[in-house]
């Protein structure tokens, strides 16, 4: 999937985490108008489909590089995108914290990290109550083989950590996201 700065491809990672994400188009279009002045074009950064058939246009900046010419052509956008039935959103910065731990399960999200059956099973089992990562994936086995499946249940979001308050580390909880116990 292209992306032209970091800031994009950390969207890219929130919306390849987002369960109701389903389709994602990089640079989908230009859309041309006329300001009153001069002929203005802009091409959106992302076009997303999303679960229930909804259809976002997404265009990504930090607010502090929103200048009078970006918010006009942002405005223009979603005023396109409204006139068609779609969402608009800007998005700018994420927090830190949350895109240093989801660029870590990034790496896992692929099928072979979760290749044992039987290890699935052990690690659901020993997660259904809030334990720390460490030590419950040292109760399933050896935590070398453990931790990518770990990993990718977690990106799968079928195990779950308050992502967004601490980086991943050995003490953090994690828990079955069917757990109702200890839910955050």
């Amino acid at each position: 999937m292209g992306f032209e700065s970091w800031l994009e491809q950390d969207r890219l990672i929130l919306m390849d985490f987002d369960p109701q994400v389903v389709g994602i188009a990089s640079q989908p279009f230009w859309l041309h108008w006329h300001d009153g002045k001069e002929k203005r074009r802009h091409a959106p950064d992302y076009f997303v489909r999303l679960a229930d058939g909804r259809a976002r246009v997404v265009d990504v900046r930090a607010e502090d590089q929103v200048d009078e010419r970006t918010a006009e052509a942002f405005a223009a956008t979603e005023r396109a995108c409204s006139a068609v039935g779609w969402e608009f959103e800007h998005v700018g910065v994420p927090d830190p914290g949350l895109m240093a731990n989801l660029r870590w399960l990034a790496r896992y999200r692929h099928p072979r990290c979760a290749c044992r059956p039987e290890t699935i099973v052990r690690v659901q089992e020993i997660f259904a109550a809030p334990t720390p990562l460490l030590e419950g994936a040292e109760g399933v086995g050896d935590r070398l083989a453990v931790l990518p499946t770990l990993f990718h249940l977690m990106w799968r979001q079928e195990l779950v950590a308050d992502l967004a308050r601490e980086r991943l580390g050995p003490a953090t909880l994690v828990r079955s996201a069917g757990s109702k116990e200890g839910a955050w």
